[in-house]
């Protein structure tokens, strides 16, 4: 008789699903844990999709037309400050929201497999067995452990105390508003594009995605914004980040505890700045959050021979290349290829890492490139010549949430390529 190995999944979000669907499809048996008490659906915002996380759902059994995972557009669109079209570009894509993929993949999960409230307080590994140790005192042993904990990773900061995010300089914020609730020459101008509005120093995009019911269809999805605009740490991020009661948070912020006065202050600035078809849906936007963009980059994603770091737990990338989902689905599915093709776990996992650090680091080192210029006011004068060419329409169009740039990017020591994968 075959005993199956077992699989402990820390974290309960996209790359916990994707590692978990493809190691039982393996033949693997599988537990999710995720520190949350209740349901994670209908967190987050907009994903953009690539043709790298249609070919994993494809290895999940997932098919992604049956699904209607999302809202497909044309191409691109860049609005000057006055709403002129200034620049078009045809690029096909899909958009979803966080939720409709996160329903997905949890709904095809075998039952029983994803358990809820299980806070991570420590890791232990002896030869061939690796325990997680829960704050409420229960334990679970496994072959391995797939650390899928985001970007606090508790399993990273065991292992790898020194390697946290780092806050870049500038903020985004973000919103959804119903499409039926903007005009018609907003909705027409907009909600079938991936459009831009170019503010000096800023940026403004936005793209339709699946309604609050996740329907696809028009008139009942919705429009996702993002605004990234500088702000200082010591100063400007601080006052961002002070509530309502006049608590100070590190890096977040619950959205509704941001003070009505930022609230209104963001709404006249986006009137003031940004194309008015932009600065119509930010008007709209019931609830706008903040996200202080930060990025991560792990010196190793196979740790102490039996456990594993993927997705947001080993790179974060500032959302410029639009890659964070499609990334953790790539991780899980170079993880699961090396554990199907070398018996040995240790072995497997210094394979999966050959396949995957190069590709983090290129995909950190080109978001880094595209938003360097929401950074001008930490920049060299060359630095910020160099940032300028990444702000022009075409040059926004072509590299944003694309590939671009990625694949068949150079390392540091300008010696090896790869293909995104």
């Amino acid at each position: 008789m075959t005993i199956r190995k077992h699989a402990v999944i820390i974290g309960g979000s996209m790359g916990g699903l994707f590692a978990a669907q493809l190691l039982v499809r393996l033949g693997w048996t599988v537990g999710v844990y995720e520190r949350m008490t209740s349901e994670l659906a209908g967190r987050g915002a907009g994903i953009v999709t690539h043709p790298e996380l249609f070919d994993v759902l494809r290895a999940c059994g997932i098919d992604s037309r049956n699904a209607e995972i999302g809202v497909s557009v044309a191409g691109r669109r860049v609005f000057d400050d006055a709403g002129k079209i200034v620049g078009e570009r045809s690029h096909p894509q899909i958009l979803t929201s966080w939720g409709k993929l996160y329903a997905i993949l949890k709904a095809t999960l075998p039952p029983l497999i994803y358990n809820y409230g299980f806070n991570l307080k420590t890791v232990s590994q002896e030869e061939n067995v690796v325990t997680a140790h829960f704050e409420d005192g229960t334990s679970v042993s496994g072959d391995l452990l797939v650390g899928a904990d985001g970007i606090f990773s508790t399993v990273r900061a065991q292992l790898l105390p020194n390697v946290t995010p780092n806050y870049v300089g500038y903020i985004a914020w973000r919103g959804l508003v119903d499409e039926k609730d903007l005009s018609f020459e907003t909705r027409d101008a907009l909600c079938n594009h991936f459009s831009f509005s170019l503010p000096s120093g800023e940026q403004m995009l936005g793209y339709p995605v699946a309604g609050e019911d996740e329907s696809t269809e028009p008139g009942h999805r919705r429009f996702n914004f993002v605004w990234y605009r500088p702000a200082a740490k010591e100063n400007v991020l601080k006052d961002l980040l002070t509530d309502s009661d006049g608590i100070e948070h590190a890096l977040s912020i619950p959205p509704h505890k941001i003070r009505p006065a930022l609230i209104a202050e963001m709404r006249r600035s986006a009137q003031r700045l940004l194309a008015p078809q932009f600065a119509e849906v930010v008007a709209k936007t019931a609830q706008p959050f903040i996200q202080a963009i930060q990025d991560l980059e792990t010196p190793t994603m196979a740790l102490k021979g039996r456990i594993a770091l993927i997705g947001d737990a080993a790179f974060v990338a500032r959302p410029h290349v639009g890659m964070g989902v499609t990334k953790a689905a790539g991780d899980a599915l170079a993880l699961v290829e090396a554990l199907s093709s070398v018996s040995d776990i240790p072995t497997a996992l210094e394979q999966f890492e050959n396949t995957r650090l190069a590709f983090g680091s290129a995909v950190i080192r080109r978001a880094r490139q595209l938003g360097a210029y929401m950074q001008a006011q930490i920049l060299t004068d060359e630095e910020r010549s160099m940032a300028e060419r990444h702000r022009q329409p075409e040059a926004i169009m072509r590299e944003t949430a694309t590939s671009a740039g990625i694949a068949n990017c150079d390392n540091k020591e300008g010696a090896m390529s790869w293909a995104a994968s």
